[in-house]
């Protein structure tokens, strides 16, 4: 790894001897001296990183900066910096700089996730708050035809937001039939959210996932804490006992923290197998 580079700060690194100045073993020496400068830089700047070195939020010297270090063109540096956001490792913010990205979390779309469990998985700290409650009757026949209940369906509506280290992990959207889960209707979720209260308690028999991608708009921003415009990953799902709906619930992600897996057999009974049988709604 490169030794000028420092931690984050305001401030420009020292600039030290390069990689391939230093002293060592010939081939590895001869190795790093043909290596690509912008190679050299995604190399360097990744391995702070996945070391723990720089943490999730900070900020990554300006390309002037590391111009100075490596002794190489700006094009050069925008294009180590541009790789590195590609892969999920940098986030660049207008008129702030780039940053350390929180890390990605692989989701697969063809099972039904506890969000907790997500978040403790990768080794940060989980909360949720509950931004909204109430009980109401769906009188709009659009909306009750698009969730897929009767006119006049009661259902229990949530609107909470997971969050991971204290960062916004995901806005959760969800509407309960309280005909097939007439129990939740008193439930507060102050322990529980509700994703992980429905799949510790009701069986599923089908499920149904919706993805695409969305900007952030000005309102949506404010409560993911991110910038107007950013790309999200919208999903909506829908799961049924027995031919009637459970629950439909919208989540919100953004898009430079998550990524979704849907893995796959080269015969179309190698998905539809997965969804059989009694599972746990979520």
């Amino acid at each position: 790894m490169n030794s000028s580079l420092t931690g984050p700060s305001s401030k420009r690194p020292p600039a030290e001897k390069r990689p391939s100045q230093a002293t060592g073993k010939k081939n590895g020496a001869q190795e790093q001296k043909n290596l690509p400068i912008h190679l050299e830089i995604q190399r360097d700047i990744k391995n702070r990183i996945q070391s723990g070195e720089w943490k999730p939020g900070d900020r990554v010297p300006t390309e002037i900066a590391l111009m100075e270090i490596y002794k190489c063109s700006r094009m050069t540096v925008n294009k180590a910096i541009s790789s590195l956001v590609s892969a999920g490792f940098i986030i660049r913010k207008r008129r702030s700089g780039s940053f350390v990205a929180s890390p990605r979390v692989d989701e697969p779309l063809v099972a039904l996730q506890d969000i907790r469990a997500e978040v403790l998985a990768t080794d940060r700290i989980y909360s949720f708050a509950i931004l909204h409650r109430e009980i109401r009757h769906l009188e709009d026949s659009i909306e009750a035809e698009h969730i897929g209940v009767p006119l006049n369906a009661r259902m229990l509506c949530v609107e909470v937001m997971h969050y991971a280290d204290n960062l916004p992990f995901a806005l959760e959207t969800r509407q309960i039939n309280l005909s097939v889960v007439p129990e939740v209707a008193d439930e507060t979720f102050t322990e529980v959210p509700p994703g992980g209260w429905l799949l510790g308690r009701v069986p599923w028999t089908e499920g149904e996932h919706s993805l695409r991608a969305i900007s952030a708009d000005e309102e949506l921003s404010n409560q993911l804490r991110i910038a107007a415009g950013t790309a999200c990953i919208s999903i909506a799902r829908r799961t049924w006992l027995a031919g009637d709906l459970i629950t439909f619930v919208r989540l919100i992600y953004p898009g430079e923290r998550h990524r979704f897996v849907v893995r796959f057999g080269a015969s179309p009974v190698s998905m539809s197998v997965q969804s059989r049988g009694e599972y746990r709604s979520g």
